[in-house]
């Protein structure tokens, strides 16, 4: 239904405003809602577009989405990199040295 909510709480809600608004005033302030939504909604869409025309075509393929703070550490902590295997030592990729193998070494650590 709508992000995170389930048919239990629309009901509680539904019965809610029931309650507190009445069954005259209900499916006014329901129309209300919908329409200060699809406002927002508009005005929010209009904003994302203004910006990218702003910033120029170099930035036109920018996912908004992306930036969001939950995406990034989703993006960046939790998902595992296929990439990052590239950049590992066949030690490292392995997990473990081979019998007689020498450890790795590297004099600028020192």
């Amino acid at each position: 239904m709508l992000g995170g909510l389930g048919w239990p709480e629309a009901i509680v809600l539904l019965l809610l405003g029931l309650f507190v608004f009445g069954p005259e005033r209900l499916p006014e302030i329901a129309a209300d809602a919908g329409r200060t939504l699809r406002k927002v909604r508009t005005y929010l869409k209009g904003m994302s577009e203004e910006l990218r025309s702003e910033l120029g075509p170099e930035v036109a393929d920018l996912d908004l989405r992306s930036l969001h703070p939950r995406e990034f550490v989703r993006k960046h902590l939790l998902e595992d990199d296929l990439d990052d295997d590239v950049m590992l030592s066949p030690v490292a990729r392995r997990g473990s040295l081979l019998p007689g193998e020498p450890a790795p070494w590297d004099p600028d650590t020192t």
